[in-house]
């Protein structure tokens, strides 16, 4: 497993980070990694670690899911997540949730914060889909997560065997725009939450 505080005690984050499943993201041509999805028991509580080291403030919210597709099976996921930026990459903090054991069977039973995938940011995810399944990696979870006028397409790849970790394609759109969320943006959205006393806004 890779374990979060161990990047971030790392002399080159972006060094650490370049080195997982290097070879692989290489043979694919994966553009830069966007994303380090974490995986952690309590949002809120990981959260508050890892703003007391200098990272954040985290937004974060909980949502259910109705589009989430895994392994072919349709279901219902809720779950919480907390998005913040540290040093270009989205941190992304993650809960179990309710509907999938997905990121639960990441949770650490010594309360460590898990880095369960890497995403990337592409203008099709289906298309990218297409072509790593054609190499072999079957697409995990297809989602949508729609906050209008936000709507967020993405595919967890089951990459593990060849790759050593899981990767994820991101397909953000505002008004139908592709988009690259400044870490400010959710930062800014997080010292808010803290001003108005609520740390988790439910969508």
């Amino acid at each position: 497993m890779i374990y979060f505080d161990d990047l971030l005690k790392s002399d080159n984050i972006d060094y650490a980070v370049s080195q997982i499943a290097k070879d692989f993201r290489s043979k694919h041509q994966f553009p830069e990694v966007r994303q380090l999805g974490v995986i952690v028991a309590d949002v809120e509580i990981a959260a508050v670690e890892l703003e007391e080291k200098g990272i954040g403030p985290f937004f974060i919210a909980s949502d259910t899911l109705k589009f989430w597709n895994e392994r072919g099976e349709n279901r219902t996921f809720s779950g919480k997540l907390g998005v913040a930026c540290h040093k270009g990459y989205e941190i992304e903090l993650l809960e179990p949730g309710v509907g999938s054991t997905f990121y639960k069977t990441c949770v650490d039973e010594k309360g460590r914060m898990v880095v369960q995938h890497l995403g990337f940011l592409v203008n099709d995810v289906d298309a990218h889909t297409r072509e790593l399944e054609k190499a072999g990696c079957s697409t995990w979870v297809r989602g949508k997560i729609k906050s209008f006028p936000i709507v967020t397409n993405f595919a967890y790849m089951d990459t593990v065997e060849q790759a050593g970790i899981i990767l994820e394609f991101i397909d953000m759109r505002f008004l139908g725009f592709a988009v690259k969320v400044p870490g400010g943006i959710y930062h800014s959205l997080g010292r808010m939450e803290k001003m108005i006393g609520i740390r988790s806004l439910s969508f």
